[in-house]
């Protein structure tokens, strides 16, 4: 048979010290221990006016460091949106002068193109066409010929077109396009 041995030993001392610790914490109360706080309102909002007025300076600079960076970033944004409509402005400027350079050489071989019709031949044509070009045509015609191709044209027709020709002399049309 065997003999049962204790798993764990412990000394006499070990046990007279333990005990002895045990009974002074029993004994003596508790060192740090914390007596109720009674709080007043007027403490508390002292506290907090305090608190507040500690971390006033902080959070404006914290609020004013928000804005700063929402404002470069919405500078940013106006700054991009601005080269974009450049861009846009440049490449429509140019797509404008290419246009009225080619009106201005095609309008000129119109010219040339009906001096050298008969009016009787012009006139149904030049009814078809926009009124506005129509009246550019003839306006650049010698006035003989002018006269004769607008005798040759519907009476409505030409009359719409000598209206456009008298008002391109009205000193009182604005020059400006609106």
């Amino acid at each position: 048979m065997t003999a049962n041995k204790p798993f764990l030993t412990i000394s006499r001392p070990a046990v007279q010290r333990l005990l002895l610790l045990g009974t002074i914490l029993l004994v003596v109360p508790q060192v740090n221990a914390q007596e109720p706080v009674t709080v007043s309102s007027t403490s508390t909002q002292d506290e907090i006016r305090q608190f507040c007025t500690n971390i006033a300076d902080a959070a404006k600079d914290q609020r004013y460091l928000l804005q700063k960076q929402e404002l470069e970033k919405l500078q940013s944004d106006v700054d991009e949106r601005i080269a974009v409509l450049e861009d846009r402005k440049a490449e429509y400027e140019d797509w404008l002068k290419r246009r009225n350079d080619f009106l201005v050489r095609a309008e000129a071989g119109l010219v040339e193109i009906f001096k050298t019709m008969k009016a009787d031949a012009a006139a149904p044509q030049l009814e078809e066409m926009n009124l506005e070009v129509a009246a550019a045509i003839i306006m650049k015609l010698p006035a003989r010929q002018s006269g004769l191709v607008l005798s040759e044209m519907d009476p409505q027709k030409a009359g719409m077109i000598a209206t456009i020709i008298a008002s391109a002399s009205d000193p009182n049309t604005s020059k400006e396009p609106s």
